[in-house]
């Protein structure tokens, strides 16, 4: 959440800012702002509302210069206003810095401050700082902001200019991600690679506890304490066209549309030349660390979550291994009982979940192995996991994931079948057919994609009420809870998903005449049931529209109206079954006339507890 970039060259500061930000906005977007180095020295613009406003702002008044830090913000500390937009200065006016996370103890170190004089003007943690290195500050910048860093406590990122270097930059990374980007004569900061891969594709990725000096000519990479570091670039080899919408009306419809590439891209090398046995060479266990094994976490915070939710029932089928899925940040504060013996499963589309790389510590300190399913190489739990499977759905800017849970989910296919292979839990032939039918989806995913008009019929029947319920069994109720909160996040419809057989434990005193039910039946082992409880609200007036296997013609005489999803492994039918219902959140919202890519109060890396 929140997105910095920072310029230090030869070219007009203001537009590279700027244009870093648009390519950031998905992270924060309460309110923007941009420091710059001018003639007149350090001045600052900054506005409440998307960074249209400060662009504005800027229009009628540009700042002009070649060095500057910019910021687009998700409140947590102080309301979204012009007083608590980032960048922010100290009561000189010669320290500016933006910031990413949470200073903890900024309380404290504010009254510190308060007593020695220094007069605040925003209610943000983040002025704090400004205020911090100032007081520090004794000729040398980098180490006024290691002193500073050295009196935080708390996760943040930093990008601080003091007009009496106006030509240094100065970047800190503690459990926030930054990259710092390398041009010819210029260098740049960013919370995320998009920002500046239209100038350079050469990077830097900080790790927890460095820093970094920046001036056009150079840049110098240390950590907090001063050692200097010498590190390999890394060199960014996809495109930024993958970034931009590609035609379509929204980044979330692209990345729903891009999920059958997605699903082909992460199975990858991963499947043999035969395609019927699983090959991870990234998983660095021996079959007798495997065999040890005695029991699973899988550690997650949203849509993660519900892709661990399907992902426990994965490998108890297939490894026969018992499994416990935890909401991230619940897991530390439950003493949860980890030994070596527990393989931790930590899953975060970013890599910079700060609630899941808590767990991922408090696993590791507890001696436990862990593997991280991601989609970003290089992010903080790439790093500290102990194996990770990268999952290849790419660039994913709407804030409400899609192609990033469901790559999750092949994930998950492919480490339950190596788990299985090696384990010997399931024959050969069952693995050769799960393996067939991972190869089938991206076609199948395709063609539900082809029916999407038909969803968009029913998402725009949903998006008259205010309130509206998911069922599903087994599998159809993880999925239940995926595409829940997909319409939750971005329609602002009140949504909530049950598994079906606890309706009568109470829910069914909700259940009124006309309110929608979405209801899944997918699985064959459980069609039965979860047509007996559809039954139970059709009998209180509820209007359901069901989702089901091509070829059971038997949902469509107890439901309103049904949407097929090709037949598959009912294993595999997630992967599937989700896809309508990710469709189905993104028409409703449009009917809505909502911000598809930016609904209210989220952000796209939720890097704060």
């Amino acid at each position: 959440m929140c997105g910095i970039v920072g310029y230090v060259g030869k070219r007009n500061s203001q537009d590279i800012l700027i244009d870093g930000l648009k390519k950031l906005e998905y992270r924060g977007y309460d309110s923007a702002g941009v420091a710059v180095y001018t003639t007149d020295g350090l001045q600052v613009k900054k506005s409440k509302g998307r960074l249209a406003v400060l662009e504005s702002k800027l229009g009628e008044k540009p700042l002009s210069g070649t060095i500057g830090i910019g910021h687009t913000r998700w409140a947590t500390h102080g309301k979204p206003s012009d007083e608590n937009s980032h960048p922010h200065t100290d009561n000189s006016f010669k320290f500016s810095v933006v910031h990413n996370g949470i200073i903890e103890n900024y309380i404290s170190l504010k009254e510190e401050l308060i007593a020695q004089g220094h007069v605040f003007v925003s209610e943000t943690d983040t002025e704090v700082i400004s205020h911090l290195i100032a007081s520090l500050y004794e000729g040398d910048i980098v180490k006024a902001v290691q002193k500073a860093v050295s009196r935080m406590k708390g996760a943040f990122a930093l990008g601080v200019l003091t007009e009496y270097e106006p030509d240094k930059l100065v970047a800190v990374r503690l459990s926030s991600p930054l990259i710092i980007g390398v041009g010819e004569g210029e260098n740049f900061i960013g919370s995320d690679i998009p920002a500046i891969l239209e100038y350079t594709r050469n990077v830097y990725i900080l790790n927890d506890g460095e820093m970094a000096a920046l001036t056009r000519d150079g840049v110098e990479l240390m950590t907090l304490e001063g050692n200097f570091i010498s590190r390999e670039l890394f060199h960014v080899d996809w495109d930024i066209v993958t970034a931009e919408k590609a035609g379509f009306d929204h980044f979330m419809l692209k990345e729903i549309h891009e999920q059958p590439k997605a699903y082909r891209d992460t199975m990858g090398a991963r499947l043999d030349e035969s395609g019927q046995k699983v090959v991870l060479n990234e998983v660095g266990m021996t079959p007798e660390q495997i065999r040890a094994i005695r029991q699973v976490h899988i550690v997650a915070c949203g849509t993660a979550y519900h892709a661990g939710l399907v992902g426990k029932s994965v490998i108890e089928k297939l490894a026969r291994i018992p499994v416990e899925t935890d909401v991230a940040s619940e897991y530390r504060y439950r003493a949860p009982i980890i030994t070596p013996e527990t393989l931790v499963i930590v899953v975060s589309q970013s890599g910079e979940t700060a609630d899941t790389l808590a767990a991922l510590r408090e696993a590791k300190r507890c001696g436990a192995r862990v593997l991280a399913i991601t989609n970003v190489v290089g992010s903080s739990v790439a790093r500290e996991a102990d194996d990770v499977i990268v999952t290849w759905a790419g660039p994913e800017i709407a804030v409400a994931s899609t192609k990033a849970y469901t790559s999750q989910l092949i994930a998950f296919y492919l480490f339950g079948l190596y788990l299985a292979q090696t384990l010997g839990t399931v024959d050969e032939a069952y693995i050769a057919e799960v393996a067939a039918g991972l190869q089938e989806l991206p076609e199948k995913v395709e063609s539900i994609l082809a029916q999407a008009d038909t969803i968009k019929e029913i998402a725009e029947q949903v998006s008259t009420h205010d309130n509206l319920f998911f069922i599903g069994r087994g599998l159809d109720y993880a999925v239940a809870l995926e595409g829940s909160l997909k319409l939750k996040e971005i329609s602002y419809i009140h949504s909530e998903a049950y598994a079906a057989g606890e309706l009568k434990h109470g829910t069914l005193a909700l259940i009124e005449e006309g309110i929608p039910v979405i209801a899944l039946a997918t699985q064959d082992d459980l069609f039965e049931k979860t047509v007996s409880n559809i039954k139970e609200v059709k009998a209180r007036g509820a209007h359901v529209f069901g989702i089901h296997a091509e070829g059971d013609a038997e949902l469509a005489k107890v439901v309103d109206h049904t949407f097929a999803i090709p037949a598959t492994l009912p294993l595999l039918t997630p992967a599937l079954s989700v896809v309508p219902l990710q469709l189905l959140a993104y028409y409703a919202s449009l009917a809505r006339g909502n911000d598809v890519d930016k609904p209210r109060n989220l952000a796209k890396s939720v890097t704060v507890e």
